[in-house]
């Protein structure tokens, strides 16, 4: 075997395997194996994934060995190590490097260059995820952006918790403003004068449900709630 990559350490599946291009296929390559990256591959194998961990540093391949489906040691860089594991066959890979930008751009080049349909790539800046973009990585992910950008909106508002998807489109929870409680959603107009669904709702000692046009939101309960950016943000500071 190549210098540059070290056998497969393995671990006894839970399942069989699952082969590759059937439908429900859920193998995982997660090159980089650093905080982002094993914590990814940690919630991926708890979801019942099958996750191959590759990094070319050869303790953070043993810490992980245990507790991933494979781990290997490998420079990811080059092309022929990604072949040697079979990851040109896989539907799916994530590519965790984030300081190395250089690295990140050509283990990024050597999976689109094999044919992996589904590639997810780390970003450290807009700079950065603004080069995979143009490569042609599907999905680009900016975390510590991502993270500081929710925590913000928690800490400047009313929100319990923020969730963006899309440009200009997020999911939110909130204490239920005064304007939407003691009658029904249908009659408070909350669609149509704030913009906003509010499309779930928790009270105390009950379970989660979601909400119609007849529910009656009273002070005090948990509203989930998703519109346009600019229209939750307004809804949820409305006293």
């Amino acid at each position: 075997m190549a210098d540059h990559l070290h056998p497969l350490r393995k671990r006894r599946r839970r399942r069989p395997a699952v082969q590759q291009g059937q439908a429900g296929d859920q193998r995982v390559a997660v090159i980089g194996l650093g905080r982002f990256g094993s914590s990814l591959a940690n919630e991926l194998m708890r979801r019942g994934w099958d996750v191959l961990g590759i990094d070319n540093d050869a303790r953070l391949v043993q810490r992980y060995s245990d507790t991933l489906t494979h781990a290997a040691v490998a420079d990811s860089t080059d092309p022929e190590a990604l072949r040697q594991l079979g990851v040109d066959e896989f539907t799916s890979a994530v590519v965790a490097i984030g300081n190395d930008i250089e690295a990140s751009i050509l283990v990024s080049s050597n999976l689109l260059e094999a044919g992996v349909p589904n590639i997810w790539a780390k970003a450290v800046s807009r700079q950065h995820g603004q080069i995979l973009e143009r490569l042609g990585v599907p999905h680009v992910v900016l975390p510590e952006h991502d993270m500081g950008e929710r925590v913000a909106h928690l800490v400047t508002g009313r929100m319990l918790d923020f969730i963006q998807f899309d440009d200009d489109y997020a999911l939110v929870k909130t204490v239920a403003p005064g304007v939407a409680t003691g009658m029904p959603l249908g009659r408070s107009r909350v669609r149509s004068q704030y913009g906003v669904t509010v499309v779930g709702i928790k009270r105390a000692g009950q379970d989660f449900t979601y909400a119609t046009a007849e529910t009656v939101v009273e002070p005090g309960d948990i509203l989930v709630v998703t519109g346009r950016t600019h229209a939750v943000e307004s809804f949820t500071e409305l006293a």
